[in-house]
């Protein structure tokens, strides 16, 4: 008689239950900040032009930019902050970041026409000056803002009109007046501006319609580009004061 050894069943396996992988809070990765970042701006001025400071809520801004609360003041100590910040970045870094295209024309005032057309257009944007407006509205309640972004706009505007102008006339018998002399050309820039840019700007901060103003836009550049040439030519400009 044989025995026969008896095998004990084997326990069925248990599987481990996978965990779902964890998901970290906080801020972003590093390369993903910057467009976070200007997610929240984007919205934040958004917001900000449609509803004014007061009107404007952080819930209402976080729900634009598809971002929680806790990442934007991770970001912005308040509503101040962020309004601060959308205000300097529209203003100054919209002006520093300026491109032109080739000015067209054969003559230098042509081309000192082409550029003046193109950077009048490119100021007027709606939605820029009606930053500008909510920025001097609230300038009882940010009053550092507003002198700060005025010293740093009329600073940025003259530096692009200095490398505008050198540009432009660094090939032209206008080059070799006075009035375009390296120790001059920031005050000689910063008169072209005012001819040029200063008029409209004030204009369009009234104007509600600012496609009221294009009819009057080559006229105004065309007789403000004569002007400021002639001015160059007879040497009033580097003596302003006289």
């Amino acid at each position: 008689m044989t025995t026969s050894t008896l095998k004990m069943p084997r326990a069925p396996k248990t599987r481990t239950a996978t965990r779902p992988a964890e998901v970290r809070a906080g801020r972003p990765p590093k390369e993903l900040a910057g467009e976070v970042d200007a997610r929240i701006l984007d919205a934040a001025r958004k917001v900000f032009l449609e509803r004014g400071f007061e009107g404007a809520s952080i819930d209402e801004i976080s729900e634009a930019a598809r971002s929680g609360k806790r990442t934007i003041y991770a970001r912005f100590r308040d509503k101040r902050a962020l309004f601060t910040e959308v205000v300097t970045r529209d203003i100054l870094s919209r002006i520093a970041e300026f491109k032109a295209d080739a000015p067209l024309g054969a003559t230098v005032e042509e081309r000192l026409t082409s550029v003046a057309s193109t950077l009048l257009h490119w100021g007027l944007d709606a939605d820029r000056i009606g930053l500008m407006r909510l920025a001097i509205a609230e300038a009882h309640r940010f009053p550092d803002l507003a002198a700060t972004v005025n010293r740093r706009a009329r600073a940025l505007a003259t530096e692009l009109g200095v490398h505008l102008l050198r540009e432009l006339t660094q090939s032209d018998e206008l080059g070799k007046l006075p009035a375009f002399a390296p120790e001059h050309l920031p005050t000689t820039a910063r008169l072209f501006l005012d001819i040029i840019a200063v008029p409209m700007l004030l204009r369009a901060l009234y104007e509600v319609d600012l496609k009221a103003l294009d009819p009057e836009l080559d006229e105004h550049v065309a007789r403000g580009v004569a002007f400021f040439v002639a001015g160059c030519r007879s040497g009033w400009v580097e003596n302003p004061e006289q």
